[in-house]
């Protein structure tokens, strides 16, 4: 476990800004920063940053927090793994004892996962560069791809041994579960028995966003090569690993990419590899895969900018052609340029120097637009494919979101093929029009999926009933607590014995509500207002940073949601916050806690009173517990400045 000493100086030390700067590009928007939201779909900038109060909130999906909120959310991780991960970044020094038997076996399967994945990535490393085999196979097989050793050691390369159960037996050795070598993928388990499944390959470690080695992929390298169909092999999805949602080269590429605003989208691990050994690190791989929503909008975080660089074969034209409408519809701006045919990203960059490759590149690469009408359209005669050929790039251009953009990109397209803008701007509208008509026959049929799994005892609206109007004050109490439990309302208030004191906002509440024996409903307020009541006594104690920071993950995300003020995010509350605006708001709250109360109990006895089936004792009881209760409502109307007949 990590001591609270060790929390607090780690919570310190994280900044928000920095944290979520590393997943998501952010800019000044006043005193706060924003972004796209990681969260969810997200077209437009929601995602605000407040240096200030050092959290983060998303004003669509409701997510954010804490430096180790934000972490825990983005990462599925747990609140001591956030913790170590702040203390990894800020190079604060963490001390855990070894874990027992019993220790490893509470560990959650995930977490073992990554353990197990981060051991396996060491393994193959150290095979590489120590063992004989892996010396003169694994590190000769780099060797002819004129990979330095810096750029092994940046991407963690390796080699697997031929013994086709070397890594199962080392990681028996080690004390690791077949059950998750067989999860990550690293074995195979048939009625057999278990078996390596990167058995004497060269292995590309893949890490996620945040450097979790979550899968590999092995290359066959011996005598084998010739004849195999599927020369690389690749980890099967698991718990920890999808390969639509990853992209490879993205951890080693996200500060380039933010900085060079653009990323280059390559097909394979050796072409992202020889692209940063020759000096350009802003580029990532999808594998030979088809790309995918997901991993469009972890690019989008870093930038709207995207050059697809392929093969000039026909694999590489295709894979340019498939993503293309994609990119588009998310908002990015597509640059394309193929390669000298014969030539793939790694050979071409391993000819030609820095210098020579940047000049190249700028040199050749086309917008969308240009790379699919020479593909396409020019030098094609037959009026037919001509026609349907321009069709397609109308319906590509019909997909994107700025309208403005949509002009310029048929402007362009009109003047390269000498065809009048307005007969595109028509075509291109009944592309748009199709395109909407197909989202709302889509949104229909989520709607009708929704409404169909929905719970069919739908109650119908009605006004906020007592027990409601109580949970929201009683919110709104805590909210107080959360933001200024450790503010003075009361100072220097005389005592019975001639003494004075006091009282902060936390204090307050509790002596207040204490003195007729009132608690909170939920068992959670009720903790944050006694632990608030006890830091009172802590002259450091700063109610929103402490309960914000709380270790207790339930406690943190409330006081974040309660601390996040919609239009001041980045500053205090402004005339709010004075002393006695403060007082006269949570007096005023109390006092509305207390009416929802009586309310609620008012109604108890009427319901008591339908019920004594004739007992005029029991009658009498209830008809004076309810006139006494009766005039206490009276009087807290009136304090609340009420001059309404109450009944």
């Amino acid at each position: 476990m990590i001591d609270r000493a060790t929390v607090e100086k780690i919570v310190d030390a994280a900044k928000i800004v920095d944290v979520v700067g590393e997943f998501v590009t952010l800019k000044k928007s006043g005193v706060n920063y924003k972004g796209l939201c990681p969260f969810h779909d997200d077209r437009n900038p929601s995602f605000m940053v407040s240096p200030t109060k050092n959290i983060c909130h998303c004003f669509v999906c409701g997510k954010g927090g804490t430096p180790a909120n934000f972490l825990m959310e983005h990462e599925q991780i747990t609140y001591p793994e956030a913790l170590r991960w702040l203390a990894k970044k800020y190079n604060i020094e963490i001390v855990e004892k070894e874990l027992t038997d019993e220790e490893r076996q509470e560990q959650n399967d995930r977490e073992s996962m990554f353990i197990v994945n981060e051991w396996a990535k060491d393994y193959f490393h150290n095979i590489l560069l120590n063992d004989p085999d892996g010396l003169a196979i694994g590190k000769q097989y780099f060797r002819s791809r004129g990979i330095r050793d810096d750029i092994i050691e940046k991407f963690q390369l390796g080699y697997s041994p031929q013994k086709r159960d070397a890594l199962l037996l080392a990681s028996k050795e080690k004390g690791y579960k077949q059950e998750f070598l067989v999860k990550t993928g690293l074995c195979i388990e048939n009625e057999r028995g278990a078996y390596d499944r990167y058995s004497g390959r060269a292995i590309f470690p893949w890490f996620n966003i945040s450097g979790k080695v979550v899968a590999f992929g092995g290359r066959v390298l011996d005598s084998r090569t010739k004849g195999v169909a599927q020369k690389y092999v690749n980890s099967p999805d698991s718990d920890i690993y999808h390969k639509e949602r990853e992209l490879y080269g993205l951890y080693q590429a996200k500060r380039a990419i933010v900085k060079e605003d653009m990323v280059y989208m390559v097909e394979g691990y050796t072409d992202v590899i020889a692209m940063h050994q020759a000096g350009i690190e802003n580029v990532v791989a999808n594998s030979g895969t088809a790309l995918s929503t997901h991993q469009i909008h972890m690019l989008h975080r870093f930038t709207n900018n995207i050059t697809l660089l392929y093969d000039g074969d026909e694999a590489g034209i295709h894979a340019a052609m498939r993503g293309t409408d994609m990119l588009l519809a998310q908002g990015m701006n597509i640059r394309v340029l193929l390669l000298p045919d014969g030539d793939d990203p790694d050979s071409f960059a391993r000819k030609h120097s820095t210098e020579e490759l940047k000049r190249y590149i700028n040199e050749n690469q086309t917008d969308f637009i240009t790379f699919k009408s020479r593909l396409t359209v020019e030098n094609v005669t037959d009026p037919i494919k001509r026609s349907e050929a321009i069709v397609g790039i109308l319906k590509s251009i019909s997909v994107i979101p700025d309208s403005i953009l949509r002009n310029e990109y048929t402007s362009n397209l009109s003047h390269r093929l000498n065809i009048k803008e307005e007969t595109l701007i028509a075509e291109m509208n009944k592309c748009i029009s199709k395109n909407v008509e197909e989202k709302q026959k889509e949104q229909e049929r989520e709607e009708q999926k929704a409404a169909s799994n929905a719970d069919e005892d739908i109650q119908p609206l009605t006004l906020h009933t007592a027990a409601e109007q109580s949970t929201q004050v009683e919110l709104m109490l805590v909210r107080e607590i959360v933001r200024h439990g450790s503010d003075i309302i009361y100072k220097d208030v005389a005592t019975e014995d001639g003494q004075t004191i006091s009282l902060t906002v936390a204090q307050y509440i509790h002596y207040d509500l204490s003195q007729d024996g009132i608690t909170f409903v939920s068992p959670l307020h009720n903790r944050i207002l006694e632990e608030a009541v006890t830091q009172c006594e802590n002259p450091d104690f700063k109610s929103q940073i402490y309960f914000c920071s709380h270790p207790d993950i339930e406690i943190s995300k409330l006081s974040t949601q309660l601390a996040i003020d919609r239009h001041q995010l980045g500053g205090r509350f402004s005339k709010e916050d004075d002393e006695q605006n403060l007082r006269q708001r949570v007096l005023h709250l109390i006092m509305d806690y207390r009416m929802n109360i009586i309310e609620n109990k008012l109604k108890e006895i009427n319901q008591q009173l339908k019920q004594v089936n004739g007992n005029m004792e029991r009658t009498m009881e209830l008809l004076k517990e309810h006139m006494k209760i009766k005039e206490l409502r009276d009087a807290l109307a009136k304090n609340l400045g009420s001059d309404l007949i109450l009944k």
